[in-house]
Parts: C-alpha cells; sequence; structure tokens
C-alpha cells in the first residue's frame, strides 16, 4: 500500500500547503482519491510529486467540508463515492460563514459518477467506504461548532472514513474524525470482521489534550496499533500527547507512505 499526501495542513520541500486534505491511495491495483482539498492544489503538488492521477478509479469524499470537497470541481468523470449528507448546507457556529460544498449535487452527479451511500461501500476487495459511523463512545462527538442553516446543530453525520485490508490488519484513514477516531476504528471493525488495527491516519478532530485526546491513546495502545499519523485538524496540543505517546511523525505535504 502507498499513500501520497496530495494536501495537507503543513508544507514539505517545495510543495504548498493549504488548510485541507488530499489523499491518494494505491493498494493491490486500486487506485483511490481520498479527499480533494479546497483549490486544485492537489493536482499541482501531485504534477510537482511526478503523480499522474489519470489511473484513479474512485474518488471518496469523507464528509461535505469545502476543505475536503472544493477540489472536486476541477475533476470529472470519475466515480465518487459519499455519504448523502454530504451536501448539505452547513455553517461555522460563531460567526455563521459557509463550511459546506461549492458545488451542489446536480452540479457533482452530471461531472461524476455519483455513488450516494449511508452503508458501507466496497471501493475493492480490500478498501472499504464505511458510510455512516455509529457514534457509541460517551467522550466523542458530545458538542459540535457548526450548524445548519435552520441553526440546528449540525454533527456532521456524514463524516466517514476508509478501511484497508491489510496482511498485518486494518488501516483506516479519516478526513476529519468527527465521528471520533474511536468510533470510527470500532465500526471499521466491525463491519470488516477483522478486530486487529495495524495503522490509522488522518485528521482525529482533536483540539486539547483533554479526555477525548487520552481516551484515544488509551485506545490505539490497547489494540497496539502500530502506524499512528494525526494530521491535518489534529491542533498542537493534541499531536504533542501523541508524539508523547507514540513519537509520530509529522505529516507532510509531499510525503509518500509506503507499507
Amino acid at each position: 500500500m502507498t499513500i501520497s499526501i496530495l494536501t495537507d495542513n503543513r508544507p514539505g520541500s517545495d510543495l504548498r500547503a493549504e488548510h485541507g486534505l488530499s489523499y491518494l491511495v494505491e493498494h493491490n491495483g486500486a487506485v483511490v482519491l481520498f479527499d480533494t482539498g479546497q483549490s486544485d492544489l492537489f493536482l499541482q503538488n501531485a504534477s510537482k510529486m511526478g503523480i499522474n492521477l489519470d489511473g484513479v478509479g474512485f474518488v471518496v469524499l469523507s464528509h461535505g467540508h469545502f476543505d475536503h470537497g472544493n477540489g472536486l470541481k476541477h475533476l470529472s468523470g470519475k466515480k465518487l463515492v459519499c455519504h448523502p449528507d454530504s451536501f448539505v448546507k452547513r455553517y461555522r457556529k460563531t460567526d455563521k460563514s459557509y463550511i459546506g460544498l461549492e458545488m451542489t449535487k446536480p452540479e457533482l452527479a452530471r461531472r461524476f459518477d455519483l455513488v450516494e451511500t449511508s452503508a458501507p461501500y466496497k471501493v475493492s476487495e480490500e478498501i472499504i467506504f464505511l458510510g455512516e459511523i455509529p457514534r457509541v463512545t460517551d467522550f466523542e462527538s458530545q458538542t459540535t461548532p457548526f450548524i445548519f442553516s435552520n441553526g440546528e446543530p449540525d454533527f456532521v453525520m456524514d463524516d466517514s472514513a476508509i478501511a484497508l485490508v491489510l496482511p498485518d490488519g486494518l488501516f483506516v484513514i479519516t478526513g476529519c474524525g468527527h465521528s471520533g477516531v474511536v468510533n470510527t476504528l470500532l465500526h471499521a471493525q466491525q463491519v470488516t470482521g477483522i478486530n486487529n488495527v495495524c495503522g490509522v491516519m488522518g485528521g482525529f478532530h482533536l483540539k486539547k489534550n483533554d479526555r477525548q485526546t487520552q481516551e484515544t491513546i488509551v485506545f490505539l495502545k490497547k489494540h497496539n496499533v502500530k502506524h499512528i499519523y494525526p494530521s491535518h485538524c489534529t491542533d498542537l496540543p493534541a499531536l504533542s500527547a501523541f508524539y508523547d505517546a507514540f513519537n509520530i511523525k509529522q505529516i507532510r505535504t509531499g510525503d509518500i507512505l509506503r507499507f
């Protein structure tokens, strides 16, 4: 398995970065673009990295936030997999600024072969889009800084991830982790029937070294997860806690991880 970081919050080498996430995932012949960031920067960086995206078979959208899906307007002709609620209008609670997708569902349906599913979906025999993730822990997804247009709280129920089946177990990739990293891993175990988790990476949406961060660390230690790469929306206090616990490597745009 190879994961190329086309866009992340932190720059690397001579590549530019933005607040967003886009990974190219290659595994046993399947080529998946996981999120597209908020601009065409993922395409610019792919070109600089010598990566041709013509071979992408699937585009997976982790959830309907601008920094993960606005880059879709620079693609077409692919199969796009996402949760049906990815297209809702959503805003920050603090300043009412819009944070949803720029393109509407009809516009994206004209550009892509659109697959909407809240149920798990096999992208390939060994890559599964997890669909809607149940919120079962008592320390994750308890509050939200987002609202819908009617003022109701938006808990980003469309937030999902992909699980890759490797010889050593599951490797799970999150976009922002709004559902909670532990909820996501528990769901991946249930969907696949595989209990062993060998790795997890992506946005963990952890902002402080608080109970949620510490409970996540406890879970990862309990399950002997070897490869841990928090990135994107994981803030410094949480990153520091993960460094202390696991001696993590900071993800940067342009990194290529091979397993």
